[in-house]
């Protein structure tokens, strides 16, 4: 099926070699004006033609048109629309005039060509057939192939999007055992082949395959039926336009099929008059083509009237539709009652009038408009700067069809290398941009936070390291916090080396020193967990639990604890280790810099690891939370827990979510914010009475044994 514009333009005397006087029988055009510039336009107005009969010693009779289409009308009256707002701009072709002369294809291959033949030849020269054409409705894959079709565009996808579609939405409901439909052309043998490919390697199964014919007969359509009717195939994948859809389904009525699921294609989706006359295909399933908005198309479709065109015989063939009746004597319908042409468009002619969501009309508005902005550039073209040979413009005085085209004149479509990608014209494959989360903006400031926390976290164990003889140092084991302000100040620095682009040494070193300092660091604060659970034990009578955690066991447990992780990194690195990664495939015009992490379960079980270890440490903790004293660390070990959990809690999913450099950006966070909560949490108090309250650095302050 053939839904296309053919552009042809005023040429001047000097390109005018002979006269051409047309041989035979040429439909006259639906419409037609003048202009400095015209624009053919051929659309589907009928179903179907009929060949007359013929015996072959006489000229046969000239073929007819039968089954109007009104949907197909109003998408020619869109081009007549579009045409007139472009002539009333002063803003697009100024001092030109765009003609329209539009023809019917009546739905048949055939009778399209010559339509675009009486384009073409309604100009009183010679010319080469070298025209640029750009439908608004042909999706059929085959018309891809530039070196066949260098000229010709669309402004709708090819189906093998459509087929793809289609395929993906068969294996989203589980539908495996399917019938196919198809027209008997190009768009429906290349569909099918599509979706052949698409399903190829699937558990979906074709139960058959069948063509309606191109001269339609009742036997041959009647010998379909009979096979979907036989068939356990429920599932029906129909590739049709409506005009060879409708009389088939006006037998499918007469067979009682039911219990069939339709799946529509783009070109019969959306057509009303299917949905309004067979209500069988309730619940179709498609995909249609893109819809927009056009400015006062219905009220422009009210002014087509027989009463404003006496004569367009098409116009006359809308208000039989419509309404049933002839508003003109010479009607070739003669049986229907009479009108007077002036009758008001009502809403219930919902084929012809439904306004509210055009789709292949938007895309008719689109095409129009396309050829005007062409037309326009190559008008308005400087010297120097123009798309053709040596950046020449186009001779306004002789323009050829040809010319309004895009500026690339390649007919070959080539794909760029994986790291590059095409310029704004497409003609030339540029390198693509490389992201990583470098020193900009947001790398400086999470640097600048990361050393800030390491500054603090020295400062803190300097104040310690001056003051590690006063009681609120050396309660709990004055070694295991210089050994969490250590491994903070660790876990502060190792931020650092996710910032800059990734190399092979510091991917493996940015996960494995992250997880090896916060393992120590953990296991230091669940040591100190223990020895506050300990301390306050040991008070009771008979309970020598203290002599099982001394110095030496409790370093054991540090050891141990974060020997673990470490065992967990090394065969990580040996096994499968990070490396950096170039993702071309989540952004096609960026080049994404990140670090793979290898080994998926590795890493997961890395943060696993420190998530044990801050659950037993909040466990333990939770529990020690009432003991007496006036300052009891296990409160503000479980408040710090929660925080540390939290944290890393929510970086879960927003690491997952996160794309590009933000990934590693909230790795970061997740470490510098978790590590700050620590800090603070722990050592906030301490630093508090040892720099601002002095007095209550005190053994018996602490113990809660002071007298008042």
């Amino acid at each position: 099926m053939i839904h296309i514009f053919v552009s042809v333009f005023h040429l001047s005397s000097a390109a005018v070699t002979s006269s051409c006087n047309p041989q035979g029988d040429f439909n006259l055009p639906v419409f037609m004006t003048s202009g400095d510039f015209t624009i053919g336009g051929i659309f589907p107005l009928h179903y179907r033609v009929e060949l007359p009969p013929t015996d072959y010693i006489k000229r046969p009779l000239a073929a007819q048109c039968r089954g109007f289409d009104p949907r197909a009308f109003r998408w020619a009256l869109t081009m007549t629309l579009a045409v007139e707002e472009i002539n009333n701009r002063k803003d697009l072709l100024p001092n030109h005039n765009l003609a329209y002369s539009i023809f019917d294809s009546c739905a048949t291959p055939v009778t399209a060509q010559k339509a675009v033949l009486a384009v073409l030849n309604g100009q009183d020269v010679v010319q080469s057939f070298i025209c640029s054409g750009i439908s608004y409705f042909s999706t059929c894959s085959c018309l891809s192939d530039r070196k066949q079709f260098p000229t010709f565009f669309r402004v709708v996808p090819s189906d093998d999007y459509q087929v793809k579609a289609i395929a993906q939405l068969l294996k989203r409901f589980g539908w495996t055992w399917i019938g196919v439909v198809t027209e008997d052309h190009d768009y429906g043998r290349f569909a099918l082949q599509g979706l052949k490919r698409e399903i190829e390697n699937t558990n979906i199964c074709l139960a058959y395959h069948e063509m309606i014919p191109k001269d339609y007969t009742q036997e041959q359509v009647m010998r379909i039926l009979k096979v979907m009717k036989e068939s356990t195939a429920k599932v029906v994948v129909v590739f049709s336009g409506e005009g060879e859809f409708y009389p088939f389904l006006r037998e499918f009525v007469t067979q009682n099929i039911t219990g069939i699921q339709w799946i529509a294609s783009e070109a019969w989706v959306t057509a009303s008059i299917l949905a309004e006359t067979y209500p069988f295909l309730d619940g179709t399933i498609g995909f249609a083509i893109r819809q927009g908005h056009i400015p006062g198309f219905q009220d422009y479709l009210k002014t087509v009237t027989p009463d404003r065109y006496p004569s367009n015989p098409q116009v006359q063939e809308l208000w039989e539709a419509l309404y049933g009746c002839s508003p003109s004597t010479s009607s070739l319908n003669s049986h229907l009652p009479s009108c007077t042409g002036k009758e008001l468009l009502r809403k219930e002619h919902s084929a012809y009038m439904n306004t509210s969501s055009p789709r292949v009309a938007y895309h008719v508005y689109k095409v129009v408009y396309a050829f005007a902005h062409s037309l326009h550039n190559l008008i308005h073209c400087k010297p120097g700067n123009g798309p053709f040979e040596n950046v020449s413009c186009a001779n306004l005085n002789n323009v050829f069809p040809w010319q309004v085209k895009v500026p690339n004149d390649s007919i070959d479509c080539l794909s760029c290398p994986e790291d590059y990608w095409s310029n704004v014209n497409g003609t030339i494959c540029v390198p693509k941009a490389v992201e990583f989360l470098s020193h900009d903006a947001m790398g400086i400031t999470l640097t600048v936070i990361a050393v800030v926390g390491a500054f603090l976290t020295v400062t803190v164990l300097v104040i310690f390291l001056y003051n590690r003889g006063t009681p609120i140092v050396r309660v709990n084991n004055s070694e295991l916090s210089f050994f969490i302000l250590l491994s903070l100040t660790l876990c502060f620095l190792c931020a650092l080396v996710f910032i800059g682009e990734p190399t092979s040494w510091s991917c493996m070193l940015r996960h494995t020193a992250f997880s090896i300092t916060f393992s120590l660091c953990i296991s230091c604060i669940l040591g100190k967990t223990l020895v506050v659970l300990a301390a306050f034990t040991a008070t009771r009578p008979g309970s020598n639990i203290m002599k099982w955690l001394g110095p030496t066991q409790q370093r054991i447990i540090i050891f141990c604890c974060t020997l673990v992780q470490v065992v967990i990194c090394t065969a990580w690195l040996t096994i499968s280790p990070p490396f950096p990664y170039r993702n071309t495939k989540y952004q096609q015009s960026k080049i994404i810099l990140d670090c793979s992490v290898g080994s998926d379960l590795a890493f997961w079980c890395v943060l696993g690891y420190i998530g044990l270890l801050a659950c037993v440490c909040f466990f333990l903790a939770f529990l020690a939370r009432k003991l007496p004293g006036n300052f009891n660390e296990a409160k503000y070990i479980t408040f710090s827990m929660l925080i540390f959990c939290a944290v890393w809690l929510a970086f879960v999913p927003a690491y997952v979510s996160s794309p590009g450099k933000f990934t590693t950006a909230v790795e970061i966070f997740a470490i510098l914010a978790s590590s700050f909560g620590l800090l603070f949490c722990l050592f906030t108090p301490k630093c508090y009475i040892i720099l601002l309250k002095p007095e209550k650095n005190t053994k018996q302050h602490l113990m809660g044994k002071v007298t008042k």
